[in-house]
This record gives structure tokens, sequence and C-alpha cells, in this order.
């Protein structure tokens, strides 16, 4: 049963109590095609240093009018569909370091909560990219766009809902890191996920979903980009 198989059965857990930290190490290598792709594309052009990073999952991926939606600054787009937050610290050498980046907005954590992983493991694995990030980028402010309330993943909400407030909380603590709040203005009157944000598959987001998403991300990509 491979790593896809075995996430519908991994969402599960949170729900019967069984959340685990996974101790053994994600297997990169599933990326390694995502990641050459992008190495082939700043070959064929290179980008020019300085431009605000949008790195994370298929939220990222799927962002295809990244560039057109934040006009006043140059951006990069490295979202590979299914990643963990992990993955993107794994590949740092090769899809932060190059562009030298402005600034870094990361979605990601989604994937992680839906293999099983803890509010708090979520929490260190995104320390991990900073640490991972500000090594190979000095002091560059980074800003994560909260996990969001998708109707595909509605059981997972409450472990979701913890994961984003820890972030949060750490965020507060540190300089040059921001979380920016999009969980929270996604969620109808009755506090739950709502399907006008999102794709027939309930997890995807379509257009009404990216604006509402760009209303919060552009004051901070417009005050950190250049």
């Amino acid at each position: 049963m491979n790593r896809w198989m075995l996430l519908p059965l991994l969402a599960l857990l949170p729900v019967l109590g069984l959340a685990h930290e996974r101790d053994a190490a994600n297997d990169h290598t599933i990326w390694n095609k995502d990641i050459a792709a992008f190495e082939a594309a700043d070959q064929a052009q290179p980008p020019a240093p300085g431009a605000v990073l949008f790195i994370g999952s298929s939220s990222i991926r799927f962002w295809t009018s990244v560039a057109s939606d934040f006009p006043e600054v140059r951006t990069i787009n490295r979202g590979f569909g299914g990643s963990e937050i992990n993955d993107s610290t794994y590949f740092a050498d090769r899809i932060v370091a190059p562009y030298r980046p402005s600034a870094i907005v990361m979605y990601a954590g989604d994937n992680d909560i839906a293999a099983g992983d803890s509010p708090g493991f979520v929490l260190k694995e995104f320390q991990g990219f900073v640490r991972k990030a500000r090594a190979v980028t000095p002091g560059v402010p980074i800003a994560f766009i909260a996990i969001k309330p998708s109707m595909a993943r509605k059981a997972l909400l409450p472990r979701i809902r913890e994961a984003n407030d820890k972030i949060r909380d750490w965020a507060a603590t540190q300089s040059g890191v921001t979380y920016l709040d999009i969980f929270t203005p996604m969620l109808g009157p009755d506090g739950q996920p709502q399907l006008k944000w999102f794709r027939p598959d309930g997890l995807h987001m379509n257009r009404s979903g990216y604006e509402l998403w760009i209303g919060i991300v552009k004051p901070w990509v417009d005050a950190h980009g250049r």
C-alpha cells in the first residue's frame, strides 16, 4: 500500500484518538521529479534574486495567478502538491537558497495533519523550516498562511485549529515570522468550513477562496517584497 492509499486511513487517526508523531523520516525522494522541474525552469529562465518566494503544498501549486495577484512585487511559485512542511525544509538548498528571496510565504501543514501528525509536531516542523530557510537566507521574513478549514477535512478541524493556534502563538514571539489568519474568515457563522471557497473535491480552493487569501496576504507581501 503506497503513501497516498494510506492518507484516508491516517486521516481517521485523530478522530479515533490515535494521532501520532511520525518518527520515520518522510520519503522525500518522491518529489525529486518536481524539484528537478523547478531547477530546469530556473536554468531556462533564471529568476532575479529578491523575489517573494511562495512555497508549500497544493494550495501554493494551484495558485497559478500569484504573479498577477501580487503585481507590486516579483514572485516565485515553488509549491508541489501533496508535500508536507519538512519536504520544503529538506529541499531548501535547492528551492530556497538559489533565489535569495526578499520574503517567503509558506502554506503547508494541511497534509501533515491529514497524515496523522499532532499539532505540536506540526509546529516543530514549521520551526525547522524557519531555521533552515534562515540558514540559507539569513534574516529572511517568513509568513505562514494558516492551515485552511476545508470541507474534505472537516473531521480534522479541531486539530487544524490547535496547530494554527500553536504556530500563531510561536510566531508572535519571533522576529520576522508572521501568522496570516485565513482560517477564521473561511469559517461560516456556525464555525464550520464553507463549500463556497472550494472546488468540487472540497479540498482545493476555487477563485473565490484565493481572492479571500489575497486580501489577507497582500499587505504583508507588499510590505516585505522588493
